[in-house]
């Protein structure tokens, strides 16, 4: 079973991402914030992260760069409530995200994306 870390500070949605990632078939980890979720991709070793843009501790651009340094093979998908303002965009791009999402987004589309990542 594929392993997903969701690194979310909003608790409404990393519930329904984990309700729905966990109806989809995947084993799903989840972490409120970013110096947690980067202690967790040690020890759960995921097939994917998810992570918020904008968190405590640690933002999700650290994570992707940290992600793709240390696990070079684990595609990330950034959530962002900023909406697609370009540089974000680029940014997140450029320090490794696989896909990025603008929130609030759709929770099929979502499914849709991860398993195209994680076959």
């Amino acid at each position: 079973m594929k392993r997903i870390l969701i690194v979310e500070d909003d608790p409404l949605t990393l519930k329904i991402t984990e309700n729905k990632l966990k109806k989809e078939g995947y084993q799903v980890y989840i972490s409120k914030d970013g110096k947690d979720g980067i202690e967790k991709l040690h020890t759960l070793k995921p097939d994917l992260v998810i992570t918020d843009l904008m968190m405590p501790y640690k933002s999700g651009m650290e994570i992707t760069y940290y992600v793709k340094k240390n696990f070079p093979g684990v595609p990330v998908i950034v959530f962002s409530a900023l909406g697609e303002e370009e540089k974000t965009v680029v940014d997140t791009f450029n320090v490794g995200a696989n896909d990025f999402i603008s929130k609030p987004f759709n929770l099929n589309e979502l499914a849709l994306r991860v398993k195209r990542l994680i076959k």
